[in-house]
């Protein structure tokens, strides 16, 4: 490593950094070639004109002679004379970018060589004061191997004819290598050219992957963290700066590393760091980059035991996180995506909202048996997503494939359409009839929402109102479901006056569904939340448990975590101990919730706290805001 800095002048980088950023980039416009040409003088023009006419000729021969590999042909600036000497004004020089990564039959100078005659024969057939300089694309990364970075500033000043990608990337990231290390040069360790530009894998339109690595190893006036983020907005901002100065389109895509996180990612095996130190290309380098590189090679660089054991667990714990988000969309999302319409349904045509146990059996008594609207195939769906859920949760499954996932996606996705068929089909049938019904319905499922927010006894005449009050203004429920309601409470009234319209009876059928819904949502979102505040939850030694306590029985449950959860139940005494303690099960548990509308409020007393100790263990501890 290069020798470093007093501590007085790393002490004055923080200050230097906050002046640069900020400054603003105030760059003069760069003028186009064109505009540039247009300015000189007509024989000039004219002269220039002709250069481009054999120049394109030339690399159209070149190009033709040797196709891909062909990377780029760059006009260079005259050359600066040897003491003594005058320059020929007439010479044209030109650089010829090969690719020779694939080369096996020949040593690369002989390849070279060859190359060198053949082209420099084509451009003496067009004319003899073209002159053309051969660079091997090997030849050019060894050279920067070598720390001799005379090829890239050439390639930096030339303008490129022919380009596949290649002399752009050098271009701007040489730009952006001299401004960068012109404001921070005693703090940059190595700028390396890496990606697809490196691997033989670029386009035109490939990302200019540059890495650019930072000495913080004598940091004492900000942390390691600001100095790395203050360097690296002021450098990133300088790549958009070189990307505007040269006109070169692609993106550079700018990684900024202290010294420290590097050194950090070799001995964690990072696998973009290990590529970075394979195929990298390094512009700049104090030193530290090529020994890297050269161990790497000589499989000095090895991650740790702990780096490799890290990286294997990290496969199983990403697959572990798959099968965890297909068993949740199998279980919970397919599940509500199904219920929650059919229970819709059943309310519409005039059924108070059923547990998720009985609907699929009154889907079928009602739709399929009793008024022959639907297909008995649809309720196998919904009974089948059901049946997941509950195989899931009780430990019977303990995977969903990727393929079940697929098939119940299907399944519901032709279930939920004919559902929606199946609305249509019970609007049809009650129509002008099920006016009240519809009405009812809604009223009755707004009580229900009203006695969860403590107002029990409403008039009927009130029940709008009051919903517009404690509801809407209270901004719990959004204010189109009121409009809907009040658009079904007017034709209500035209009803039972004999004036209902056509216009009306359609509104009542576009709005009817869409409000039933979203309540009865909005009653599960509440009843769950209320569940909730009914639970005690507790830890005792590594596991959490809970008590569910509704009014005078008390479920708990030991390991909320096992998939296989173990239920018991106990009567809540008047003093609020706990009774006898017996095995209990989550059909019982959903029973007993079934009986409720929302969970009763209960009060915990003294006493139960004794009793944690006696279910769960003296180390129980109770959980708050869990």
């Amino acid at each position: 490593m290069a020798k470093k800095e007093n501590n007085d002048e790393k002490q004055k980088q923080p200050e230097a950094v906050q002046a640069q950023a900020s400054q603003q980039p105030g760059q003069p416009a760069v003028p186009t070639q064109e505009e540039l040409e247009k300015k000189l003088p007509k024989d000039v023009q004219e002269k220039l004109k002709k250069i481009k006419e054999k120049l394109d000729d030339f690399q159209k021969q070149i190009v033709k002679k040797f196709d891909k590999y062909i990377m780029g042909v760059s006009l260079l600036p005259p050359p600066k004379p040897q003491q003594g000497e005058q320059p020929d004004k007439n010479r044209i020089h030109v650089l010829v970018l090969v690719d020779d990564s694939d080369s096996q039959k020949m040593s690369k100078l002989e390849l070279k060589q060859k190359l060198t005659v053949i082209i420099q024969k084509i451009a003496e057939d067009i004319d003899k004061n073209i002159v053309p300089q051969t660079v091997i694309l090997s030849e050019l990364w060894q050279s920067c191997y070598d720390a001799k970075y005379d090829l890239l500033q050439l390639i930096a000043m030339g303008a490129p004819i022919y380009d596949l990608g290649m002399l752009a990337a050098i271009k701007i990231a040489e730009i952006h290598k001299t401004m960068v290390l012109k404001k921070f040069e005693k703090y940059i360790v190595s700028y390396v050219l890496a990606g697809s530009l490196v691997q033989g894998k670029a386009t035109k339109t490939s990302d200019i992957d540059v890495f650019v690595v930072i000495d913080d190893t004598d940091v004492k006036r900000m942390t390691r963290a600001e100095l790395k983020d203050k360097l690296r907005a002021i450098i990133i901002g300088m790549g958009i700066e070189a990307g505007e100065m040269t006109g070169i389109k692609n993106k550079i895509n700018i990684q900024v590393y202290i010294l420290t996180d590097f050194w950090d990612s070799i001995k964690e095996a990072n696998p973009i760091i290990f590529t970075f130190l394979r195929d990298g290309v390094p512009f700049y380098d104090r030193g530290i980059f090529m020994p890297w590189k050269q161990l790497l090679r000589m499989g000095k660089v090895k991650p740790s035991m702990e780096a490799i054991e890290m990286y294997m667990s990290s496969g199983e714990q990403m697959l572990q996180r798959v099968g965890a988000k297909l068993k949740d969309v199998a279980v919970e999302d397919m599940f509500y995506a199904l219920l929650t319409p059919s229970q819709a349904a059943l309310m519409l045509y005039g059924v108070p909202p059923p547990t998720p146990k009985e609907t699929p059996d009154l889907m079928r008594d009602i739709f399929v048996k009793k008024e022959k609207l639907l297909e008995d195939k649809f309720v196998t769906t919904l009974e089948k997503v059901i049946k997941i859920r509950k195989d899931v949760e009780h430990g019977v499954k303990k995977e969903v494939s990727g393929k079940e996932v697929d098939e119940l996606l299907d399944a519901s996705d032709k279930y939920l359409k004919r559902v929606k068929k199946l609305f249509a089909q019970i609007e049809k049938m009650k129509e002008e009839e099920s006016m009240l019904n519809v009405y009812d319905t809604i009223v009755t499922v707004i009580r229900d929402i009203l006695k969860m927010e403590n107002i029990e006894k409403v008039k009927a005449d009130d029940v709008v109102n009051i919903f517009e009050k404690e509801l809407v203004h209270a901004g719990k429920i959004p204010e189109k479901f009121l409009r809907m309601l009040r658009q079904i409470e007017k034709a209500k009234k035209d009803y039972e006056a004999g004036k209902l319209t056509k216009s009306e009876v359609e509104t009542v059928k576009k709005n009817s569904s869409q409000i039933i819904k979203f309540l009865v949502e909005y009653i599960q979102r509440k009843r769950g939340r209320e569940i909730e505040r009914a639970k005690i939850r507790v830890k005792h030694g590594e596991r959490y448990g809970e008590i569910l306590l509704l009014e005078d029985t008390a479920f708990i449950v030991h390991d909320i975590d096992h998939e296989e959860k173990e239920l018991s139940k106990a009567l809540v005494k008047p003093d609020g101990s706990l009774g006898i303690i017996q095995k209990s099960s989550m059909e019982e548990l959903e029973k007993h919730l079934a009986k409720y509308q929302i969970p009763p409020k209960s009060f915990i007393k003294e006493p139960i706290f004794e009793d944690l100790k006696r279910v769960f263990g003296k180390d129980v501890e109770v959980l708050i805001n869990y």
